[in-house]
């Protein structure tokens, strides 16, 4: 009998084993599909622009065909691309703090059971996002009334709020039990007190999953600058890159016209370059919350 049991303890071992073996190969394997398209833009980055057009996107890149001069185009103003930079990083952390700070505390507050109005609010939160002002009335209220172009402002309030954001906060610290609030009511804690520290250091897969989206929302905007912002110095980096491809284009069109040498102008190897400028930052961010990412958003679909 004993042997029986061990036996099949042993063949539940192996078993188990295996399945791990086989998950890590399908997942490792997963993991490259998602970053080879990664590694294609890299070197199509570092390709030269006839090679590119004529072979199409290299999977192992040849000496001969190594070129950095789309790098030396996007980088010919390095005082420029830094300033950028900059202003996007500035833009997107500053940005993240307030939106996470106000999306987590509006989620809370209508969480609360003891909230008369929480549900009209909640609704009127969910109305806002079935039904929009329009592009024309917005930009003549940011512009005439709230006085936004060319501010700091018009790049960070546009996006300070999601209602999405809100509803995975309150649908996260509607799973934090009440007693928790109750308990620091009766030592003398204040609603604040109670925010910032109880339930702030319990929700840190949420705020790591919010932090995310919104950073992201912040890195990759470039069309409130494009509305708003017409001094170069305030220019984001996304928009900064866009305004050079435009200038790249326009300077492709030209070349052929003109009869230049068309690798003169490596339209195709500056947009991979772009690309590897602008999303390089951001993605060095994720493994950091990865691990909160995941709990903190599934806990809000399933609360949902």
């Amino acid at each position: 009998m004993k042997m029986e049991v061990q036996e099949k303890h042993l063949k539940t071992s192996r078993d188990v084993i295996a399945v791990n073996i086989l998950g890590t190969v399908v997942i490792g394997l997963f993991a490259l599909l998602c970053l080879f398209p990664f590694y294609l833009i890299i070197v199509a980055s570092f390709t030269n622009e006839n090679d590119l057009i004529r072979n199409g996107f290299p999977i192992i890149p040849q000496l001969k065909s190594i070129s950095l001069e789309a790098y030396k185009l996007c980088l010919k103003k390095p005082d420029d691309i830094v300033n950028a930079y900059l202003v996007t990083g500035g833009v997107t952390i500053v940005g993240t703090f307030l939106s996470v700070f106000i999306s987590t505390m509006t989620g809370y507050v209508l969480s609360r059971r003891d909230f008369p109005w929480r549900n009209k609010f909640s609704f009127f939160f969910f109305f806002t996002t079935l039904f929009s002002g329009g592009l024309v009335p917005w930009y003549l209220i940011c512009v005439r009334y709230l006085h936004l172009k060319n501010s700091i402002f018009a790049l960070l309030l546009p996006l300070l709020f999601s209602v999405w954001n809100m509803i995975i906060a309150k649908s996260f610290m509607a799973g934090v039990p009440a007693s928790i609030s109750e308990s620091a009511m009766l030592d003398g804690a204040n609603d604040m007190q109670i925010y910032i520290k109880l339930i702030l250091p319990l929700s840190k897969p949420l705020i790591a999953t919010l932090a995310l989206f919104t950073a992201l929302s912040y890195w990759n905007d470039w069309y409130n600058c494009m509305l708003f912002i017409t001094n170069e110095n305030m220019f984001t980096l996304q928009y900064y890159l866009q305004r050079m491809l435009g200038s790249a284009e326009a300077m492709r069109i030209v070349a052929e016209k003109t009869g230049m040498a068309m690798d003169s102008v490596p339209l195709s190897s500056m947009q991979m370059a772009m690309t590897v400028i602008a999303t390089g930052p951001i993605i060095l961010l994720y493994p950091f919350v990865q691990r909160y990412f995941v709990k903190g958003l599934t806990i809000g679909a399933v609360k949902g």
